[in-house]
């Protein structure tokens, strides 16, 4: 098995090109699977990190830079593989593009503690986040398997390293409130809709949660890992729910940087 691989502007990275980014909590990063050296929703991890940097650093870089720092890193490794890629700003915008072995998540279903708390600039996956690990492991400690969060407002938002999916029986349902809408997100809803599978966004509290078929969490990992209980709300399964949104990210074509 060829050793996990880790370039900074597309070189090996050394010890000295890690230091900074290790003590540094100022940075931003998108991560995803790659399949046979390829990538899909290569567009949507593009979109976040530029526009991440933007909102971050007020520049950003080219995205033939971003998918030159991928070509290289996977010329360096296997097919498979997880693969970040995190934007910092030492002295000038800088690229570390690392990889690990390739992840699918857990098998689920999945029980969720609800947490009370709402991410800084939730719609930037930014590193530093301290509190996701902490909730994760209380959520762990209570015999629970993950955390999801809610507002100030009450309104379900996300999980710790996850985004939520609801179902209605007939309908997907994402729920409205600040958070990371991720890639695995953008690709589910844009391929549901060429599937003419119906979806929505609205608000959702734990007093909707006994009138729901069926609920997710997803990620790079996976499109979609089911939700048994929500606290103390048990959720039915929902196989077809879930059948959709695999489906659905099938349906994005893989692509090569």
């Amino acid at each position: 098995m060829s050793s996990p691989v880790a370039q900074r502007n597309g070189r090996t990275a050394t010890a000295e090109d890690l230091a900074p980014l290790a003590f540094a909590g100022f940075a931003h990063f998108t991560a995803m699977q790659v399949r046979d050296g390829r990538i899909r929703g290569l567009d949507l991890h593009l979109d976040r990190l530029r526009t991440a940097s933007l909102e971050l650093f007020g520049d950003a870089l080219p995205d033939d830079r971003i998918r030159s720092c991928l070509r290289k890193a996977l010329e360096s490794g296997p097919a498979d593989v997880s693969l970040t890629v995190t934007i910092h700003l030492p002295d000038e915008l800088e690229v570390l593009v690392r990889t690990r072995p390739p992840a699918s998540g857990p098998a689920g279903p999945l029980a969720l503690a609800v947490v009370e708390h709402e991410r800084f600039l939730p719609a930037i996956k930014h590193t530093g986040e301290t509190a996701k690990t902490h909730f994760q492991r209380q959520a762990v400690g209570e015999g629970f398997d993950d955390a999801a969060f809610v507002d100030r407002e009450g309104r379900l938002s996300e999980a710790t390293i996850w985004n939520l999916a609801f179902w209605d029986r007939d309908t997907v349902v994402w729920p409205e409130a600040g958070l990371l809408r991720g890639t695995t997100m953008g690709i589910v809803q844009r391929r549901l809709e060429g599937l003419g599978v119906p979806q929505r966004v609205q608000e959702i509290t734990r007093a909707d949660l006994p009138g729901l078929g069926g609920a997710v969490v997803m990620n790079s990992w996976t499109p979609g890992i089911a939700v048994r209980r929500i606290g103390t709300t048990p959720l039915p399964e929902a196989p077809s729910f879930i059948e959709a949104l695999h489906r659905a990210y099938q349906a994005e074509p893989l692509t090569r940087p």
